[in-house]
């Protein structure tokens, strides 16, 4: 904690890349661990049920397991979210690179995040563009549809579709111009995700993960743990 802290201190432009584990102390699980949504038993794979294929095939379902396992609207910003809000707001932090989908960073008052992977809370009508809640997607009973007939979709990447072309690009440009990256709460074997770290050039690299990934071996400092209670006890 010493080490980090002096790397905080030292550091001007900080990008934060994170994944599925910052948002576990807010109750949010994550896909890949043991206790994770990918390893629990389902009659179709949640792979397949969160693919664009499923989406327009068998949208009913899809939007039943969507509403049961992608919808924590109940969920509230822990101390990891509220920490980088609180590095943004004193000029510390460049940006916020995260693979969730759950908007928390924003909710702790995170101005600049770019999601790679979309965000529950925006949902589009794929027919005249009229946008809508998370929370009008929750109360619907069924699959959603827009008030001219059309088919509501929610702006979260499925699989078999390609990332937002402007986000990537942001989140690389940020990337590139860090002088420290922290990468947290991510097992690093998502792509193109996980590969986004190659494009860091700067002085530290930071890693926080509950478990070993594939760059523990090259960063400047590793801590296993849990993010928010690591990053808590950074002073700003």
């Amino acid at each position: 904690m010493k080490t980090l802290q002096e790397i905080i201190d030292d550091s001007r432009k900080i990008v934060f890349f994170g994944g599925a584990g910052v948002s576990t102390e807010s109750g949010i699980p994550d896909f890949r661990s043991e206790d994770g949504l990918y390893r629990q038993k389902y009659t179709v794979s949640p792979e397949t049920m969160l693919s664009k294929d499923w989406f327009f095939s068998h949208t009913e379902e899809f939007f039943r397991f969507y509403r049961d396992k992608m919808l924590p609207l109940w969920a509230e910003p822990n101390a990891a979210h509220k920490k980088l809000a609180e590095l943004e707001k004193k000029g510390k932090l460049l940006a916020v690179v995260t693979q969730n989908i759950d908007g928390l960073h924003q909710k702790a008052g995170s101005k600049k995040v770019f999601e790679l992977h979309g965000s529950v809370h925006r949902n589009t009508c794929l027919k005249c563009g009229n946008k809508y809640t998370a929370e009008e997607i929750a109360a619907e009973k069924g699959v959603p549809h827009c008030g001219c007939g059309g088919l509501i979709k929610p702006d979260v990447v499925l699989y078999g579709e390609l990332l937002d072309e402007d986000t990537v690009q942001g989140a690389v440009d940020a990337i590139a111009e860090a002088d420290t990256l922290i990468v947290a709460g991510t097992s690093l074997t998502v792509y193109p995700a996980a590969g986004f770290v190659n494009y860091f050039n700067g002085k530290y690299l930071v890693l926080i993960n509950r478990d070993p990934t594939p760059l523990d071996s090259q960063c400047d400092l590793v801590l296993h743990g849990k993010v928010g209670e690591i990053l808590s006890e950074i002073k700003v």
